[in-house]
């Protein structure tokens, strides 16, 4: 079994890690409603992706089922 001469330094070590940080994600503003996104995903507050509704909000719909039950 190989056992190292020498005590790796901690110059060398850091230096061996310095790829290991964790890079910040990319945020772009949802075209439709401006609330951040990430890219190449469906917004979570409006269902659009590329100006398309892609998913209908359940959201949307119970607020609307309110607004009529209220009247």
């Amino acid at each position: 079994m190989a056992v190292p001469k020498k005590k790796t330094s901690t110059s060398r070590r850091d230096q061996r890690r310095a790829h290991d940080a964790l890079k910040a994600t990319s945020h772009a503003e949802c075209q439709n409603c401006g609330e951040i996104v990430r890219p190449h995903h469906v917004c979570t507050s409006c269902g659009h992706y590329n100006t398309k509704e892609v998913v209908k909000q359940k959201i949307k719909a119970a607020n609307s089922a309110e607004d009529t039950a209220e009247e």
